[in-house]
């Protein structure tokens, strides 16, 4: 089983939409896959689950059918992780849904972190209880790939939720503040991977199974991107050639001044369209884009665009397989 988180600290690049996608296309190849929505604002949930199941599900104070139901006995002190209830999207699709009171957790998280340096066995149960729950519901539903979605921050949530991941995919858009990000993003990553490989050469329980915490990078997917005449138009490009060098300098820590265009890096894994057009349309029947039927009203020059986004994410989920797989 495979863990592939998206993240980047710059939000408003698309990233749960792309998460939302790529979940559905692996389904779509046959891939069983269990979507894991991190991010305390639920919106990957909310992609997922109709507006019934939603007020279902968080119109209860207590015992909700999310991944707080999976830490409550830590948060409590009363115990060790809990199962969490399995969304069933599809036959091949499985969601843990998110929760705005994950933030809640966020100070324990933090304070057990630190304590994790003593080789605290209850830290270290806290500091992997994402990882853990993750690993035994995948393991329970049969799914071979987690896909994990987290906020736009370097909060203690998202550090415990990354050493948590295989794999890590950026979302990126081609500005200046994306590559602020990006560069923030790098040094960030290799911070926790360096201070949870020493943390976990200090834990006590052999029998407690930890992360390894490598957190490889596979690419970045650049959002959102104009088009003219089949290319990226130059306002978006100028910014889009800076990121293989930024890329491969702060993420990958290879050496600086890169000299490459976006279009030719290897870790550009798809420069993907906005698709304007059929965004409405999908949300309104609760589809990812490269789904939508006639019948949903993707006609004429839509359905043409509904063809070309099966086509790119099809592409994109080819890819990433390939390399999490090599």
């Amino acid at each position: 089983m495979k863990k592939i988180i998206f993240f980047n600290n710059k939000g408003g690049v698309g990233k749960t939409t792309l998460v939302y996608h790529f979940t559905y296309m692996l389904a779509e190849l046959g891939h069983k896959c269990l979507a894991v929505d991190l991010d305390p604002q639920a919106n990957l949930s909310s992609m997922f689950l109709s507006d019934e199941e939603m007020e279902r599900i968080y119109g209860q104070d207590v015992d909700r059918e999310t991944l707080i139901s999976g830490i409550k006995p830590l948060d409590r002190g009363i115990g060790d992780i809990a199962r969490v209830k399995v969304h069933n999207i599809s036959s091949n699709i499985g969601l843990l849904a998110g929760d705005l009171d994950l933030s809640l957790f966020e100070d324990k998280l933090s304070a057990n972190w630190s304590k994790c340096v003593d080789g605290d066995e209850a830290a270290f149960r806290i500091v992997s209880s994402f990882s853990r729950i993750i690993e035994n519901e995948a393991r329970l539903f049969e799914a071979e790939y987690c896909i994990i979605d987290v906020g736009p921050n370097f909060g203690a949530l998202n550090r415990a939720t990354l050493i948590a991941a295989d794999y890590v995919i950026v979302p990126m858009a081609a500005d200046l503040f994306s590559m602020q990000g990006l560069r923030n993003l790098g040094r960030r990553l290799n911070i926790w991977k360096d201070e949870w490989k020493d943390r976990v050469s200090r834990n006590r329980a052999s029998d407690l199974s930890l992360p390894n915490g490598e957190i490889l990078p596979l690419g970045y997917v650049v959002m959102q991107h104009g088009i003219k005449e089949s290319r990226p138009v130059q306002s978006y490009l100028r910014w889009a050639n800076r990121i293989p060098s930024v890329f491969n300098e702060f993420v990958l820590g290879g050496i600086n001044g890169l000299e490459i265009k976006v279009e030719n890096d290897f870790n550009c894994l798809a420069l993907l369209k906005h698709y304007h057009s059929l965004i409405p349309m999908a949300m309104e029947v609760r589809k990812p884009i490269f789904l939508l039927k006639p019948a949903d009203g993707a006609i004429g020059a839509h359905y043409q665009a509904v063809l070309r986004a099966y086509a790119d994410f099809k592409l994109l989920t080819e890819k990433i397989l390939e390399r999490a797989n090599k």
